[in-house]
């Protein structure tokens, strides 16, 4: 019986991490970025990644490039 349940567990995952791989894949990119704004795509992405257009929100904004202002004197 424990053998059928551990056989079960590396049935299953694959599925589940590579699930959270692409469920997270936004926040990778921008933690691989630098990006200044991480902990505003990882909400977005926690929070409304389950929906087709927040996910690509924040891949969008994961990808995107930042503009640094320069501060006038």
């Amino acid at each position: 019986m424990s053998q059928e349940v551990a056989g079960m567990g590396l049935f299953f995952f694959p599925f589940f991490g590579f699930g959270f791989f692409f469920y997270f894949l936004p926040f990778i990119v921008a933690l691989a970025r630098g990006k200044r704004d991480l902990l505003g795509i990882f909400l977005l992405n926690f929070f409304l990644g389950w929906t087709l257009i927040g996910w690509v929100v924040a891949l969008i904004w994961a990808a995107k490039q930042d503009v640094y202002y320069v501060a006038r004197p």
